[in-house]
């Protein structure tokens, strides 16, 4: 599959590495060292998925990410030698799609490239179109699965491809209550650990673009200790 692809990491070594194994799957690959260049090359570049280190000689990785997503929906991988969870809830939470820590090994890194780039071909626009999904309607908040659009009384929410599978998923288990493993082998589509706090970064991301109160929220309510439902 041809894709387009950004690294942004200020060493140099791992950058030419990642870029050798990425070529080798076919990609085209733009490499930066630092995050000015990498947020130019965003504004008229077409890509289809960014990797991008935490720490940057300019501006980290997790302002890049937020600056990127301001405009654009393509997955983002974060690349960190941290290992705290916070760090890790820090990506997720700004707009990161998947991490992965330094040191690592390049296969994983480019399967876990492959999956992202398989979900967002499967539900970006281009792709939905051509096979029309149900809607749903539920007090207000309309979401498509043919168009990939989700309004809020109207108002369009810019969501990457994983915060609309996850509202996806959830409005169409209406009224039932949706665990976190559950939820996240369904749009994961990998094997759930008790200590991944993903789902949670991810919610609380797709509650802050709803404009909902997190503590009485309208829609995505948590059911403590059991998981998620929308009623």
């Amino acid at each position: 599959m041809s894709a387009d692809i950004m690294i942004v990491d200020d060493e140099a070594a791992i950058a030419d590495l990642v870029e050798v194994y990425l070529k080798n799957e076919g990609y085209t690959v733009h490499k930066f060292g630092c995050g000015a260049d990498a947020l130019a090359c965003t504004e008229h570049q077409h890509l289809d998925l960014a990797i991008l280190d935490v720490m940057l000689p300019d501006l980290d990785g997790f302002a890049l990410c937020q600056k990127i997503r301001e405009k654009h929906l393509f997955p983002i991988l974060m690349l960190t030698a941290k290992v705290e969870d916070m760090d890790k809830i820090t990506g997720l939470t700004l707009g990161a799609d998947d991490y992965i820590t330094k040191p690592f090994n390049p296969l994983e890194l480019v399967a876990r490239v492959k999956t992202q780039l398989r979900r967002y071909t499967r539900y970006n626009p281009a792709g939905a179109a051509a096979e029309p999904e149900p809607e749903y309607d539920i007090r207000g908040l309309q979401i498509s699965k043919a168009t990939h659009k989700c309004l809020l009384f109207g108002e369009e929410l810019a969501l990457t491809p994983l915060e609309f599978s996850i509202l996806w998923y959830l409005c169409g288990h209406q009224g039932k209550v949706v665990s976190s493993e559950e939820l996240f082998e369904a749009v994961w589509g990998e094997k759930y650990l008790d200590c991944n706090n993903t789902v949670m970064s991810h919610i609380a991301r797709l509650r802050e673009k709803m404009h909902e109160n997190s503590r009485r929220p309208k829609f995505i309510k948590t059911v403590w200790g059991v998981g998620y439902t929308i009623e």
